[in-house]
């Protein structure tokens, strides 16, 4: 990374890792060369923010590019670390990232940030203020006001950003948006997606137990930038997608794979207004309470887009999880499959419709005999390895230099697409949204609400209550 100023720590480093390495009997055939070898001083030098579960995949992809060393591990989770600190055993391991940012800063060219949605936002822009390139899980960001600043500062700082939305890679997308552009469906005004997420607990309150802490985990940093609270079992390693102070449910789970699709085709980018409707569960036997902390078992969100440069006006978008799913398109036969089951996009145009499964996979138009009459021009160029390589495109973009190669999932997208999920979000949590009138009584803003959204102001306009999720206030000791 010659843009970058650390050369000697990373011939340093290279120098360690390439004496480590000849001490074993066989030599490794990376260390002799031959036919695609990659020097090393021409590798990405990663540190990996969070290396367990998706982000022990993550830095696996990015080493078995063949373009990548993971040079540093921080996990708060010992018990999530051992897979990751295993497959690299001469990668400095650390708990806080802050420590290993303050240490190591001038021995890594790049960071993976792989951590609950709560805490993608301050290891993020701490590494790009220092210049590293960074690749980031979905949703990007747990705030809007904090996809924001993200995007915004990945172009001041000049760092190659990308959003791990694998599917954005994929030649999926990349077939719809043919089908698209060569006038098959007319005008898109009417989409769907789908998921049949969440598959954690969702509507219910907080537990009123609390546990002794494992000795392998640091709670206070997995609570991060979060409010402190006692700790509970079963929210780590995977439950906080479903409480508010960690997570953004499912949408934000599957949104960035869903939504993704529709976005990419029709040039989205703002809402100007979300309508809301959730789904109810039962407590021991009674209807669910207002139970703040945590996401509903259900919603249907219902977006209004402007009109873009690729549609004739408005474009309805519509939201649905914990099961609901959109009415079986009419020139659907009765035994095909709607989507990939679970999960789905449909498009509804003037001449036509169009789907795809979870991450713009098995891309259909419909009826399915259309697929194979419908011949149109390959427009967008492919990227190797398809959802695959979207490792390997940032780790090759990050490589070459700021603005030197295309990513598919570049901030500058990632930003307003996640933001476009959080705002939906606000309309989910803005249904259950108690208003003070006085005297001590609250009242619901009504269980089906229509929020108006100032994109430029990062602001609803009509339900002041729910702009407290727009941008939380940080734990002490925590910053962006």
């Amino acid at each position: 990374m010659k843009n970058l100023d650390h050369s000697n720590q990373r011939r340093d480093f290279i120098k360690k890792a390439s004496a480590a390495a000849l001490a074993v009997t066989i030599v490794p055939r990376h260390v002799l060369g031959g036919p695609g070898y990659t020097a090393p001083s021409d590798k990405l030098i990663i540190a990996g923010v969070g290396v367990g579960g998706k982000g022990e995949s993550d830095i696996k992809s990015f080493a078995d590019s063949g373009k990548a060393e993971i040079g540093f591990l921080c996990d708060v989770d010992d018990r999530r670390a051992a897979t990751s600190r295993s497959r690299f055993p001469k990668a400095k391991y650390y708990k806080d990232w802050r420590e290993m940012f303050e240490k190591e800063g001038k021995s890594f060219d790049a960071v993976s940030v792989s951590t609950p949605d709560h805490n993608h936002a301050s290891p993020t822009m701490a590494a790009m203020e220092m210049g590293k390139h960074v690749y980031v899980q979905k949703p990007l960001t747990h705030d809007i006001y904090e996809a924001r600043r993200l995007a915004e500062g990945a172009k001041k700082y000049k760092v190659v950003a990308q959003m791990g939305n694998q599917g954005a890679s994929g030649d999926g997308v990349r077939m719809l948006r043919e089908w698209f552009d060569a006038g098959v469906l007319g005008d898109v005004h009417t989409v769907y997606c789908w998921t049949d997420r969440p598959v954690w607990p969702q509507g219910i309150p907080w537990p009123t137990k609390t546990s002794a802490v494992p000795k392998e985990l640091d709670w206070d940093l997995w609570l991060g930038t979060a409010p402190y609270k006692e700790y509970i079992d079963g929210l780590a390693p995977f439950n906080w997608r479903g409480w508010w102070d960690y997570g953004t449910g499912a949408l934000g789970d599957m949104g960035c794979h869903l939504v993704e699709a529709p976005y990419r085709v029709l040039n989205l980018k703002y809402p100007k207004d979300v309508q809301c409707s959730v789904g109810s569960v039962y407590v021991d036997g009674f209807k669910r309470g207002y139970f703040p902390e945590s996401c509903p078992p259900s919603s249907h969100v219902t977006m209004t887009f402007p009109k873009t440069d690729k549609t004739q006006g408005d474009v309805e978008l519509h939201w649905m999880d914990g099961g609901i799913q959109p009415t079986r398109p009419e020139e659907l036969g009765a035994n095909e499959t709607f989507g990939d089951g679970g999960n789905g996009v449909l498009f509804i145009g003037t001449k036509g419709k169009m789907m795809c499964g979870t991450y713009g996979t098995n891309p259909q138009l419909l009826p399915l005999s259309r697929t194979e009459q419908e011949k149109v021009a390959k427009k967008y160029e492919r990227v190797s390895g398809g959802a695959n390589g979207h490792y390997a495109q940032w780790v090759e973009a990050s490589i070459a230099g700021y603005g030197k190669k295309e990513l598919s999932s570049p901030f500058e997208i990632a930003g307003p697409l996640t933001e476009t999920l959080l705002i939906a979000n606000l309309a989910i949590r803005g249904v259950d949204v108690r208003v003070d009138k006085g005297n001590n009584r609250f009242d619901y803003p009504g269980r089906n609400i229509k929020m108006l959204w100032d994109a430029e102001k990062m602001e609803v306009t009509n339900i002041k209550e729910v702009n407290q999720f727009v941008k939380r206030d940080y734990r002490e000791g925590w910053k962006l």
